[in-house]
């Protein structure tokens, strides 16, 4: 502990944070919105589980609460710029596909869209609502997948916070028997 110091409480978040950040995508009376998220975390392998939390402060969180249906879209470091901007901006009031020229694309199950330059999209219904009101945490069901077959090793970002961002570039494969029954 001699070489260690104390470390700010707040940027506790930056060392913890694994996924990469994502656009949230919502539908409501017509009107689509996007929202960057990174506080999110896979709960269950089949079906698919997500949980997430979703300020109440935010428009999404209204949205989503409302309908029960979001797209979890997966952006590459090629959108970082947009990623951050709709993350600066409310869609109450700016139509964030239009402003940062997203194309949004009908789902499948859901009716909230997908965006198209986005690497995968995943369409989601929530599940299970016992935690929204005291921690503003959903969980999601992935009930389809997309994905771009083109990009073979795709580069995400990882939020560390205060914009400081990791990129996904260098893939290790290790044997893992614990998952083997997923290729059954």
């Amino acid at each position: 502990m001699a070489r260690k110091r104390d470390f700010p409480l707040a940027q506790v978040y930056g060392l913890l944070e694994p996924g990469p950040v994502v656009l949230v995508t919502t539908v409501r009376a017509g009107r689509s919105n996007v929202m960057p998220m990174s506080w999110h975390m896979m709960m269950e392998f089949v079906p698919p589980l997500v949980g997430c939390v979703i300020s109440n402060q935010n428009h999404t969180f209204e949205m989503l609460r409302a309908t029960g249906e979001c797209v979890i879209n997966v952006p590459t470091v090629e959108l970082a710029k947009k990623v951050v901007a709709c993350g600066n901006v409310s869609g109450r009031s700016v139509d964030k596909f239009k402003t940062f020229n997203l194309t949004p694309v009908a789902g499948a199950v859901v009716k909230a869209p997908l965006i198209a330059e986005c690497y995968a999209n995943l369409e989601c219904k929530v599940v299970d609502r016992k935690l929204v009101a005291k921690y503003n945490f959903f969980i999601l069901e992935v009930v389809k997948a997309w994905i771009d077959p083109g990009q073979k090793r795709p580069r995400t970002i990882h939020h560390q916070g205060e914009g400081v961002f990791l990129v996904a570039c260098r893939t290790i494969k290790l044997p893992s028997p614990k998952t083997s029954f997923l290729r059954t």
